[in-house]
């Protein structure tokens, strides 16, 4: 049967996450219901990455499989035609039966933005988090390569987390400042639950000065469940994540960008 890969953007805010939960309003249920009316037969769909509740969505990343008659524009059109306003298929084409949104992914990316000013925003509320008090983002950089490299990231994962292995490899970390905007980009093999969420908030808390540099190796040696939510402040209001996915398709690599927002 064939196999769709798909690229999805959706404002995550009226929905309860990706995953279906009964009695609940899901992306993954919107998206299902179109598939379906366009396939004329139950379509079921596997992403790339889970997004919580409240998530936005640029490029998650989606496959399902059909031997409904359709083009990849028709598909795409077709869905788009019977999506809510707040998702939208943005590409789909057909690909090999083994690709995978999940398992297939060679890479994955993590951006969060913080607008770093004394002003509260306004054109950047729900987009980005924000910080009064002013970051040093060099700091940031520099405590953040510890961090560098395979370890042991229990510190940063959260206690819900069901991955059967706290071991990650980390492939870069950098902090940069353009103006206002301090964006922190985070590249890794895979991703532990919360765990780029918790390198964040400690990576700000050295960036005020609530925390030292060194703390950032400190709680990565200690291997303590989630101790990196404890003794220093979380992110504040909004985050902004983004997962870039690399994937191999008939040897040639591709890469897809996905972004999301979430609340704490």
């Amino acid at each position: 049967m064939p196999r769709f890969a798909v690229g999805l953007e959706y404002d995550g805010r009226a929905y309860s996450g990706w995953q279906h939960q009964p009695g609940l309003q899901t992306v993954q249920d919107a998206l299902q219901r179109a598939l379906s009316r366009v396939a004329d037969a139950p379509v079921e769909c596997v992403c790339a990455g889970r997004t919580d509740a409240g998530v936005h969505a640029i490029g998650q990343v989606v496959h399902f499989d059909s031997g409904a008659a359709r083009s990849e524009r028709g598909w795409r059109l077709g869905a788009n035609s019977y999506l809510p306003d707040d998702v939208a298929v943005t590409w789909l084409r057909e690909v090999p039966g083994h690709f995978h949104a999940r398992f297939g992914a060679l890479a994955r990316s993590y951006r969060y933005v913080i607008l770093n000013r004394e002003s509260r925003p306004a054109l950047a509320q729900g987009r980005a988090t924000w910080e009064r008090r002013p970051l040093d983002a060099a700091r940031m950089h520099d405590a953040a390569q510890v961090l560098l490299g395979e370890h042991d990231f229990s510190a940063f994962r959260a206690v819900e987390c069901q991955a059967k292995s706290p071991l990650r490899k980390m492939e870069s970390l950098s902090v940069g400042r353009n103006g206002e905007w301090v964006s922190i980009d985070v590249t890794a093999n895979a991703f532990l639950h919360h765990m780029v969420r918790n390198i964040t908030g400690l990576l700000l808390s050295v960036g005020t000065g609530d925390s030292p540099p060194a703390r950032v190796g400190s709680v990565l040696a200690s291997e303590v469940v989630n101790i990196a939510a404890y003794g220093k402040r979380t992110i504040p209001f909004e985050f902004f994540p983004g997962t870039r996915l690399g994937y191999r398709v008939d040897g040639r690599a591709v890469r897809i960008v996905e972004y999301g927002l979430a609340k704490r």
